[in-house]
Formats: C-alpha cells, sequence, structure tokens
C-alpha cells in the first residue's frame, strides 16, 4: 500500500483523512497512483491534475523522500521506500502571493 498525505483543503473535500492508503497495481509512478487515487476518491478529479491533460495543477506540488518530484515525468517510477510504504507521498498546496 502507498502511503499519501494530502493537503487539508483536499482531504476536507473528498471527506478523508489526510493520510490515506492506496493500491497500486503494475509500475508505480505518479500517473499510476494519481490514476488511482482519482479512481477511489472521485471527488478529487481534477483538482490535482487537469481533467483533459492529466497535467499537474499550478499550485501542487509532489515530494517524497525530501525531493521535489513535482516537475519529473509522471512515468518515473517512484522512490522504493515510497512504493514499500515506508515514506508517504505527499502533496503539497503551494503559496503565491507578495
Amino acid at each position: 500500500m502507498i502511503r499519501i498525505i494530502l493537503p487539508y483543503h483536499l482531504s476536507n473535500l473528498a471527506r478523508i483523512d489526510r493520510e490515506i492508503q492506496i493500491e497500486v497495481t503494475g509500475p508505480v509512478t505518479q500517473r499510476s497512483l494519481l490514476d488511482a487515487l482519482e479512481r477511489t476518491y472521485p471527488a478529487l478529479r481534477g483538482t490535482i491534475r487537469d481533467h483533459v491533460t492529466k497535467q499537474r495543477r499550478p499550485f501542487i506540488r509532489f515530494f517524497a523522500c525530501g525531493q521535489d518530484l513535482s516537475h519529473l515525468s509522471p512515468d518515473i517510477p517512484l522512490p522504493d521506500e515510497v512504493i514499500s510504504g515506508a515514506e508517504p507521498f505527499l502533496v503539497v498546496g503551494a503559496m503565491a502571493g507578495g
């Protein structure tokens, strides 16, 4: 099981805990993980990625094992620590302003 930690506003929208577990079949990549997340919690469709392009929303970032994965290819396998459940995959709402 993959552990995912969501920002408060997304967990509140889907009415789930901030840390959840998702089962992913096949290679575990950002794409397969987010596909499984949106399939399991339909309320999150379109909030993390665009409905059509599946591109990450501008103010959403992905982290795992202390690394920013936001700009990496969504088809690169996630770190082994995430796949094993030892480390969570973090979905973070970025802030902007001045």
